[in-house]
């Protein structure tokens, strides 16, 4: 019985799940960085908000909070990269620049404002929040997983 995973063009078809969660995490802080500089309060108060860890500010709570969403999302990017088939430095970054953006309509713009409402923060954004520095910081946090997925995925 055979428990070796089949590759594509040296990528794993199924995903490398192991660098999924580094490129993950290192697109998270890397965004994290830049939020911090361009709107600190997000980090601050909204992410950390999202689990009640917040407010008063806890700028610590949400970048630990906002690594460990970079993990999971990076997780289900390797997914999608194994099943797609993705098997080339160029695609590997531009699917996930792909995935920073559909992060960004996805949970950025819809789910994040409906979820902080519902829990009554006083940092919930308008629905939906288009917000285009939040736009860039995502395509970085994907343009990140996807160079640290492709240059991992064969070491972890």
């Amino acid at each position: 019985m055979s428990t070796g995973t089949r590759t594509v063009d040296g990528l794993g078809a199924q995903g490398n799940w192991r660098a999924g969660v580094l490129g993950g995490v290192a697109g998270a802080l890397v965004m994290g960085a830049l939020v911090v500089t361009m709107n600190t309060p997000t980090i601050a108060v909204a992410i950390p908000s999202l689990y009640t860890l917040a407010p008063p500010q806890n700028p610590a709570a949400g970048l630990v909070v906002h690594a460990a969403h970079g993990a999971v999302l990076g997780v289900a990017f390797a997914g999608l990269a194994g099943v797609a088939g993705v098997d080339s430095l160029g695609r590997t970054v531009a699917g996930g620049v792909a995935w920073g953006v559909a992060t960004w309509v996805l949970f950025a713009a819809l789910v994040m404002p409906l979820w902080l409402w519902a829990i009554g923060s006083p940092a919930s954004p308008p629905f939906p929040n288009f917000a285009p520095p939040s736009l860039l910081w995502h395509a970085v946090y994907g343009l990140v997983l996807g160079g640290v997925y492709a240059a991992t995925t064969e070491v972890v």
